[in-house]
């Protein structure tokens, strides 16, 4: 049997086994790990959280998914306004503000519209070195905002990722629910990409709340 922290490196080497680096210096992608490994993926779950996901908001992530595909979707609750939440989130020139694993950001086409084009280049020790990403979705009357994965070196084909944020229903709160849907690299099962994609979603929505909540803090203060 394996350990989670040795079954998430095995996990990275097989989802890229060309990469010679399986581990991260990133405090936060190891906690990540750590508390994905002790629960199973979730398959676009939107009812996970204390206040129910409407489904003006749930039709959004309906991913149509093949066969070779697995979807799954990320529930955040987040201790602050979603007009705290969302000029973080709709910032697609910007995505390293709370992404922590994103090492740079540069527009190659578009002015920040639907129809954009970015290139991202991430930190060394995940299973990749860039991705070409197209921004699909940009509502910020319903907050809402979607990218696809077009290009780039590593082995998430087809990744479409759509996330959308609606107020708490107890508090001044705001509920953040992305989901995904991405081809199953050859090799790696459903549930390994799932676990996988799971993890760095989680992190990410883990770093935005903390962002978040701190800018809601100071301003209130």
């Amino acid at each position: 049997m394996h350990s989670n922290q040795q079954r998430s490196s095995l996990l990275l080497q097989r989802i890229n086994p060309n990469s010679t680096t399986t581990t991260t210096n990133s405090s936060c992608f190891k906690q990540a790990q750590q508390q994905h490994a002790a629960t199973p993926p979730r398959r676009s779950t939107l009812s996970t959280c204390a206040t129910p996901v409407p489904e003006s908001v749930a039709r959004f992530h309906t991913h149509p998914v093949s066969p070779t595909q697995c979807c799954s979707a990320v529930v955040q609750e987040i201790a602050a306004p979603v007009s705290a939440v969302w000029p973080v989130v709709r910032r697609f020139d910007n995505p390293q503000a709370y992404k922590h694993f994103v090492k740079s950001c540069h527009v190659l086409v578009g002015d920040g519209n639907v129809g954009t084009l970015r290139e991202v280049h991430v930190i060394s020790g995940l299973p990749a070195a860039s991705s070409t990403e197209r921004l699909e979705i940009l509502d910020d009357e319903r907050h809402i905002i979607s990218f696809s994965v077009v290009g780039g070196d590593h082995r998430l084909a087809n990744y479409r990722s759509v996330t959308t944020l609606h107020p708490a229903s107890s508090g001044n709160g705001t509920v953040v629910v992305e989901s995904y849907v991405v081809d199953v690299p050859p090799g790696n099962t459903k549930d390994e990409t799932c676990v996988f994609v799971d993890t760095i979603v989680k992190c990410n929505l883990q770093s935005l709340a903390q962002i978040a909540e701190t800018s809601a803090r100071r301003g209130s203060s």
